[in-house]
């Protein structure tokens, strides 16, 4: 009798490398990248500004293409996939939290967070029942019929989690996103990331600052385009 299949990674980058132009210029920003991310991870990729975090964030994310090597995101070699079969994946596997929150304007927390489910097919009442569910879950059942302007920045990114949540994606793609909050509210969304690694969520958190990145059991440092050797972060 065969033994079961290994289990494929859920993030794999192989030999990547990203160039661009800026008018004569060459800018190497990712050089021959290897990372490895399990499910049910929680990483943080840290590092200064110019460092290459930011296009490790939009590859991760299925934003941009490689220049050369290969992303394999869930066992899909997203080489394989035209811009539809891209931005499909992306709005299926990956759930995004991103600095400035980007919610909707002039939109309730309750129709920011079914706005995704929308683009999925999902009938308006359970786009509307999985919407509630999850902004009652993080503590804003009494802001549903809020919209941006009637929200703290810590509430405006709870409402972020909750529609980066509300596909059940395989990956959470956080990018700075303490970076607007004071340090109360920054400490309460670190904490929700961290119950959702808890829960079996994947978690992969961009950062520049150490502080934040620290609250993830695995670290992976980005200088130059090149990646240091990743280490474990004391509990």
């Amino acid at each position: 009798m065969t033994g079961a299949a290994p289990a494929v990674p859920l993030i794999a980058l192989e030999g990547v490398t990203k160039d661009y132009r800026l008018g004569r210029v060459a800018v190497h920003a990712l050089r021959g990248v290897d990372l490895t991310i399990e499910a049910s991870e929680f990483v943080a990729i840290v590092g200064p500004s110019g460092s290459g975090k930011s296009t490790m964030m939009h590859l991760i994310g299925c934003l941009d293409r490689p220049t050369a090597g290969r992303y394999i995101l869930g066992g899909v070699d997203v080489a394989t996939l035209d811009d539809d079969g891209l931005a499909r994946l992306r709005s299926l596997a990956i759930g995004f939290i991103f600095q400035s929150y980007n919610l909707l304007p002039r939109t309730s927390a309750l129709e920011n967070v079914a706005a995704p489910l929308l683009y999925q097919g999902v009938a308006r009442r359970e786009r509307l029942r999985r919407a509630q569910a999850l902004l009652e879950r993080l503590g804003l059942g009494d802001r549903l019929q809020h919209d941006q302007t009637e929200l703290s920045g810590g509430q405006q990114q709870r409402v972020a989690i909750a529609r980066a949540l509300v596909t059940e994606p395989a990956l959470i793609l956080a990018d700075e996103p303490t970076g607007d909050l004071d340090s109360a509210a920054g400490a309460e969304v670190l904490d929700i990331l961290s119950e959702l690694h808890r829960s079996g969520r994947t978690v992969v958190l961009i950062t520049h600052d150490t502080d934040v990145a620290a609250v993830a059991p695995r670290l992976v440092r980005v200088r130059d385009g090149v990646l240091e050797e990743p280490e474990a972060v004391a509990a």
